[in-house]
């Protein structure tokens, strides 16, 4: 049936219930919305945040509560109504209507917060076996949980940084950690190789096997996976396999709605897909930059833009420029990264200086970004000179005698 409740202004509906749908509509209501709020998901669980999942959370440092985003208070006060566990199935971008279960809600606006979903491997190289995993949601990792026993064997299909970040919390755990990379080497698609090596040499130290340049032929075993053909010929042991191939924008409702899809959601600078009516931000959504087209996959952008496209539904007409960052926790190594790499010629090595090395991408003369390693320092001035549009000269970020502070004046 169709809700026919009242609203004192218009109904502004979000489908996702992820970062960027808790953070566009927190700002809808800061910034002066007062009609209702409807954010719909389709995990039971209170929206949560993710990075954790596959480092403290599963380590078993970090209690699930502390992954949700807000208490349930916060909703309450804001009068944001949650739909969790809940399926949309239909949206109907004419009558402007939503399909959850056997509600139809009508909205004004509607945001399409979907995220990503994880690539999985193909079922006719076994991957439907039992004992293969992705890292996505907090029913993933609570699934693998139990396979993190010390003496086990897991292959980690994907040298990524969801991949490494498991290979971490494996090693640490004191389990037989092989890492398969198809590419000549790990990170290949989105660092350096001087990157890379710094992170071979990390789990190399700790006891990961890390093997580059070979693929996943298929995965063995009946009815439960026990082992890894590689495309070598190689078999290697496994009593449980992670898959972290990367992940897919999550557009099948934006298409059922009929806006149009380029690279994800393709969007307007504003967050306007080609219907007026529909908007979207986060993993999911690909918006014009530099001639192209974007999709970061980050929380900062899921929030950063999520908060800009509340604001634009309200009127606002900003248009989005991301100053993006990201980061990665393995083993001892914090890596912070400020910038976007694409199209760098060449890189910049800051130390190292005990356990702190940075490296710093240029194009030509202008810097495009940074990876530091446990270097707060330098990372904070990277990001800072990349907000500012401004540049270094290599020379100074490479001289130990520079004072990295100083390159702000």
């Amino acid at each position: 049936m169709v809700d026919q409740r009242e609203w004192d202004m218009s109904h502004i509906v979000v489908i996702g219930a992820g970062q960027a749908g808790v953070a566009l509509a927190a700002k809808l209501r800061s910034a002066g919305h007062e009609g209702a709020i409807t954010v719909i998901g389709e995990e039971a669980a209170p929206p949560y945040q993710r990075p954790p999942l596959s480092k403290a959370y599963l380590m078993g440092e970090m209690a699930e509560e502390r992954l949700y985003l807000r208490s349930a208070e916060f909703y309450e006060s804001q009068k944001i109504t949650l739909r969790l566990g809940q399926k949309v199935s239909a949206i109907d971008a004419v009558a402007k209507t939503v399909t959850v279960g056997n509600d139809t809600l009508l909205y004004d606006y509607l945001a399409l917060t979907t995220g990503s979903i994880p690539r999985t491997l193909p079922a006719a190289i076994g991957g439907d076996l039992g004992g293969v995993y992705t890292v996505r949601s907090l029913a993933d990792v609570d699934a693998m949980r139990p396979e993190f026993v010390a003496g086990r064997r897991v292959v980690i299909i994907g040298g990524g940084y969801v991949g490494l970040e498991a290979a971490a919390v494996a090693a640490k755990l004191g389990l037989d950690v092989t890492v398969v990379e198809m590419a000549s080497r790990i990170l290949q698609r989105v660092a350096a190789p001087e990157t890379s090596d710094h992170f071979r040499s990390l789990h190399t130290a700790h006891g990961v096997k890390i093997l580059e340049g070979v693929g996943l032929d298929r995965l063995l075993g009946e009815g439960r996976v026990n082992g890894a053909r590689l495309t070598d010929g190689r078999e290697l042991p496994a009593d449980f396999v992670i898959a972290g191939v990367g992940i897919v924008p999550a557009t099948a409702l934006a298409e059922l709605a009929g806006v149009e899809i380029e690279n994800g959601i393709k969007t307007d600078a504003h967050g306007r897909t080609s219907d007026p009516f529909i908007w979207s931000a986060g993993d999911c959504a690909s918006f014009p930059w530099q001639g192209g087209r974007l999709r970061l996959e980050s929380v900062q952008n899921a929030i950063d833009q999520a908060e800009l496209v509340a604001e634009n539904m309200l009127g606002a007409g900003k248009k989005y420029v991301p100053t993006p960052w990201f980061w990665s926790d393995q083993f001892d190594c914090k890596l912070q990264i400020a910038g976007l790499n694409t199209g760098y010629d060449s890189i910049t090595t800051r130390g190292p200086e005990g356990d702190a090395v940075s490296f710093w991408y240029y194009k030509g003369d202008q810097l495009l970004a940074i990876d530091a390693m446990n270097d707060p320092r330098a990372y904070m001035v990277g990001k800072r000179l990349l907000e500012m549009g401004r540049t270094v000269d290599p020379a100074a970020i490479r001289n130990p005698e520079t004072v990295l502070k100083a390159l702000l004046k």
